[in-house]
């Protein structure tokens, strides 16, 4: 089982930059892609980003294009996922799992860690 955790979370203002880490546990090889997804207050989860670890595709969901980068360290085997330019509707809890990844899409999950909370707010 791939164990990963989510961490980086934080309050930020509108406008400004967080970035989120996605750690594989010593234990865990790290997996072929990894997906960011997120889950605001009320709404279903939603996928945001994924990096497919053999081609280095990357796929983002519309509403993030341009503003979040998605990135990986293959050493540290940590999945990075770089906010810029922050919105209130980007509050959320982020969640990072194992999933198929490709430029046109990713897959779901049904195996989620804690997450780390997002807000933006003034």
């Amino acid at each position: 089982q791939v164990q990963l955790v989510e961490s980086g979370g934080g309050l930020v203002q509108p406008g400004g930059s967080l970035r989120l880490s996605c750690a594989a546990s010593e234990s865990t090889s790290e997996p072929y892609a990894i997906g960011w997804f997120r889950q605001a207050p009320g709404k279903g989860r939603e996928g945001v980003s994924c990096i497919n670890r053999a081609s280095g595709m990357t796929y983002y969901t519309d509403s993030v294009k341009g503003r979040f980068t998605i990135s990986r360290d293959g050493a540290k085997k940590i999945v990075y996922l770089q906010m810029h330019s922050l919105k209130p509707e980007d509050t959320a809890v982020y969640y990072c799992a194992a999933v198929p990844c490709d430029v046109q899409g990713m897959g779901d999950s049904q195996d989620f860690g804690q997450g780390t909370r997002v807000t933006v707010s003034s």
